[in-house]
């Protein structure tokens, strides 16, 4: 890719927004596609985006786009959408792409209903041989678009492209480290979330700090195990995109994930929590291809599983942790 990268990012919410103002701050000639032209206006005209990155000024350079067609002819293509949607993006846009375009994506989570992973989903629907790419690790958007230190990690199938994408997304606040296991790191990116429900549950319950500590490591732990179910890293669990989005996930507020726990643990009912949330909270799709994925390796996940129970209305926090209290000792690390 040139030193001066056309960029087309898709997804004007959150987290692409902020993407695509950091990559545009990057010196990157950047064109941000949304589904809301009232919001693409705005972004043009007034360089914010009141919605979603409240009173946080974007490049002037930052171009919002409603035409697909034109945002896709770029060098290298940027997929920010909710894991619901991904695929119907990709069949939309497959055809719209240069033959000469990288493909890579920062949504985090499963194809629902089949439970795929989304590079599974890339590799079917994209032009056989593109180069295919995923960004992770933990990045809160808010903290990005205000040029706070990330740090975030590119997996791909092919390394020369995983590392071109790591340094067109590397600035001076932007660290982007690379490797080859997109299994292990979508996993991590995924399961991270239905994890932080349990953390948030068990901080709107109050539990305390013990508790919290307790969870994030049993979490690990059933993250690890389900890893090396499908084949991933070890090493990639431990890094930015497990341990890492895990411990943000868990402990900042600023998690949607984390936030739905802590209304739920308050006594609130689930759809009172999303409402107020106000954005797609991932963790709810998310958690039934945990499951779903885990069963398949006759794995045993008890916190996942404690979570999709809530989340489902089968069991209350309360019963969860009472579940999750009374299960046999056993030597475990």
């Amino acid at each position: 890719m040139p030193a001066t990268t056309r960029i087309g990012v898709f997804g004007a919410g959150s987290w692409g927004t902020a993407l695509a103002a950091h990559l545009a701050r990057n010196g990157h000639r950047v064109r941000l596609w949304g589904r809301d032209p009232a919001h693409l206006d705005v972004i043009n005209q007034r360089h914010e985006h009141p919605r979603y990155l409240p009173g946080i000024a974007l490049p002037d350079s930052l171009i919002g786009d409603g035409d697909l067609a034109r945002v896709a002819d770029c060098d290298l293509a940027l997929v920010v959408v909710p894991s619901h949607a991904f695929a119907g993006l990709l069949r939309t846009l497959a055809p719209l792409l240069p033959n000469s375009a990288g493909f890579s994506w920062a949504t985090k989570g499963f194809e629902p209903g089949s439970g795929r992973f989304l590079h599974e989903v890339a590799q079917e629907l994209l032009p056989k041989g593109m180069p295919l790419a995923v960004v992770t690790g933990p990045s809160f958007a808010r903290e990005v678009a205000l040029n706070k230190p990330t740090a975030v990690t590119v997996h791909g199938d092919d390394e020369a492209f995983a590392t071109e994408v790591a340094r067109v997304l590397h600035g001076p606040t932007l660290r982007a480290y690379s490797g080859d296991d997109m299994a292990g790191a979508e996993l991590g990116g995924a399961m991270k979330n239905v994890l932080a429900v349990a953390t948030g549950i068990a901080d709107g319950m109050q539990l305390g700090l013990n508790a919290r500590a307790g969870l994030i490591t049993r979490g690990l732990n059933e993250m690890l195990r389900l890893n090396t179910c499908i084949g991933g890293r070890p090493e990639t669990i431990f890094g930015l995109a497990g341990l890492g989005d895990l411990v943000l996930t868990c402990t900042g507020d600023l998690s949607r994930n984390r936030r739905l726990g802590l209304a739920l643990g308050a006594g609130k009912s689930i759809d009172e929590a999303v409402r107020e949330i106000g954005q797609v909270v991932e963790s709810i799709q998310t958690c039934n291809e945990v499951r779903r994925l885990a069963e398949r390796h006759h794995l045993e996940l008890p916190i996942a599983f404690a979570v999709h129970e809530v989340l489902h209305g089968y069991l209350t926090p309360h019963d969860g942790l009472a579940r999750l209290l009374a299960r046999e000792q056993k030597p475990e690390w």
